[in-house]
């Protein structure tokens, strides 16, 4: 079996969170290429004042790229979010989902947000076709980010790993833009997203931790779960 190694990963990672004093910890590690967030992140963290947060966030993080999503139903709504949200620092991305709750395309909206140079990071995608007419309608203007949301397509069943590969294909004629594998579900998910030739991958916190075991001895992990088994049992003061 090969021993992975962080240090031939080629895949960028960016850390999923909205809490700042995590934020900060991540943007501070070398291994931590950029950040995400989201409306649904942003609410169980506790943020009150969405435009407060992100500024006080870019203030201190001003070298990585970092993704604010908008968050109306409305096109036009979406539109002056959007540009309000790209003036806010030069490393800010703007999160535009594919659709609105309608299940109405956000292809106009993004094909004139990339025109205009504003930086985009398309998300919430789940099939290659919404991955082929968000890549036509973004081009090749602005950098951007094309998020798939691998982790999800795992959860109904499927195996993401082919298409996410298929998808690499797809924006590669576009050297503006970016493959995101989103919502990982397990560490392995980075150097699968590796192998695919994915450029970015997204983690939390959860994730981002076990980035101490890789490469860790099989036997010598083996022993380290039969001794939690052990002290828990006997912590628990358990008799037969």
């Amino acid at each position: 079996m090969t021993i992975p190694s962080l240090k031939q990963l080629k895949v960028r990672i960016f850390a999923d969170g909205a809490d700042k004093a995590a934020m900060l910890d991540m943007a501070r590690r070398p291994y931590i290429a950029g950040l995400t967030t989201n409306p649904t992140l942003m609410r169980k963290a506790g943020v009150a004042d969405y435009r407060a947060f992100a500024h006080d966030v870019l203030a201190a993080i001003t070298d990585k790229p970092i993704s604010f999503e908008v968050f109306s139903d409305e096109f036009d709504e979406m539109h002056r979010q959007a540009m309000e949200i790209a003036s806010w620092a030069e490393n800010v991305f703007v999160k535009i989902p594919v659709t609105n709750t309608r299940a109405e395309s956000s292809e106009k909206l993004i094909a004139s947000l990339a025109a205009s140079g504003v930086k985009l990071n398309v998300t919430a995608m789940t099939t290659l076709e919404q991955v082929k007419r968000i890549s036509a309608a973004l081009g090749d203007h602005a950098s951007c980010n094309i998020s798939v949301f691998a982790g999800r397509v795992a959860d109904t069943g499927r195996d993401p790993v082919a298409m996410m590969g298929e998808a690499v294909q797809i924006i590669r004629p576009h050297k503006n833009q970016e493959l995101i594998w989103a919502s990982p579900r397990e560490l392995l998910n980075i150097f699968q997203a590796d192998a695919v030739g994915c450029h970015i991958i997204t983690a939390t916190p959860d994730i981002l931790k076990k980035l101490e075991l890789v490469g860790k001895d099989l036997t010598e992990y083996s022993l380290d779960t039969v001794k939690m088994f052990y002290e828990d049992a006997r912590s628990a003061g358990y008799k037969l």
